[in-house]
């Protein structure tokens, strides 16, 4: 092998390298940032005081609120076996209500999830509340 053919040989080794690392931080840091949520039956695998999304559905009639005014709010997340109760301290969503799904960002206690963020979920027929009663009269 001559020394041109070695050069370019480790030439395109080495940018093939270079290129492999590139993609490789890059897929690790859009797969920091993807949030794939855990159910309330997969949440008791998960450690305590971990970070997580919490999906399920609100329980109907498992809604208090603190009648303080401090925001304070708890209520029941269901998945098809479990359900978990939920804290929250804030402005909840326009969507959120009973039977309606939710993603909670927060950290489970062992006891309770205490939630930093909620999310009310929609299904694909979502109107905006102008629409839906503008289409009702």
């Amino acid at each position: 092998m001559t020394h041109n053919q070695r050069y370019r040989l480790f030439a395109a080794l080495g940018t093939l390298g270079a290129a492999g690392l590139f993609i490789f931080f890059i897929l690790k840091a859009l797969s920091s940032n993807m949030h794939a949520y855990v159910t309330p039956t997969e949440l008791v695998a998960q450690p305590l005081g971990r970070t997580v999304r919490l999906g399920g559905f609100v329980v109907p009639g498992s809604i208090q609120r603190d009648e303080t005014g401090q925001g304070n709010i708890s209520f029941q997340v269901r998945d098809e076996e479990n359900s978990i109760t939920l804290h929250y301290t804030g402005v909840l969503p326009d969507l959120f209500r009973e039977g309606q799904g939710v993603v909670a960002l927060g950290q489970n206690t062992g006891t309770h999830f205490e939630a930093t963020q909620i999310l009310a979920k929609h299904d694909e027929s979502y109107r905006p509340r102008t629409s839906a009663t503008q289409g009702a009269s």
